[in-house]
């Protein structure tokens, strides 16, 4: 069964469109690299309020400046807002020229765990840790589950372990625990 919303955010129209739209979900983790989770996240939706659409075919068709300018409109879509409005454009051309403007055709049309992990990996902007978190999500909140899947998931706590505000909370207490850990180690 597939969860009605992500809590990936404080605000939840946000974590319902992060459930409801795949390419908003696509987005948010395009978006989810040097910022808090919630602000990648709570982007597709201010995204959608500024251009009216999360259409890929659409976003990818915007003028690159313009979609430049809807990104950094205060508050700024994200920390880095020119860099992350192409790599948006880049993700929606994708999105609209291999899968018809269908992003949930990534994973309603992969045949195994490994064909997924695969087109993951081909977006742009997903590297091995984002298409890790990403399988976790698809398989534990909504329900996605080619065969093979399980083979795929990693073992360590993700975003997809997230059923709750208190989880995420719980989530990125660890995380900061991890890494300061590393670095003590590091040192």
């Amino acid at each position: 069964m597939a969860d009605d919303r992500l809590y990936f955010t404080a605000d939840d129209e946000a974590n319902a469109l992060l459930a409801r739209e795949p390419v908003a979900l696509l987005i948010g983790f395009a978006l989810d690299q040097q910022v808090a989770v919630q602000k990648a996240f709570s982007a597709p939706l201010e995204l959608q309020r500024r251009l009216g659409t999360l259409d890929p075919g659409r976003i990818a068709a915007t003028d690159p400046a313009e979609l430049e300018r809807v990104f950094r409109e205060k508050p700024a879509l994200h920390r880095y807002p020119a860099v992350m409005a192409a790599r948006t454009r880049d993700l929606c051309a994708v999105i609209a020229e291999d899968y018809g403007g269908h992003a949930e055709r990534i994973w309603t049309e992969a045949v195994d765990g490994r064909d997924l992990e695969r087109r993951l990996a081909a977006l742009p902007g997903f590297g091995e840790m984002k298409v890790r978190t990403s399988l976790a999500v698809l398989a534990k909140r909504l329900g996605v589950r080619p065969p093979g899947i399980d083979e795929v998931l990693t073992v360590h706590p993700t975003l997809g372990d997230v059923d709750s505000a208190e989880a995420l909370e719980r989530y990125q207490a660890a995380k900061r625990a991890r890494k300061a850990a590393h670095r003590a180690a590091s040192a």
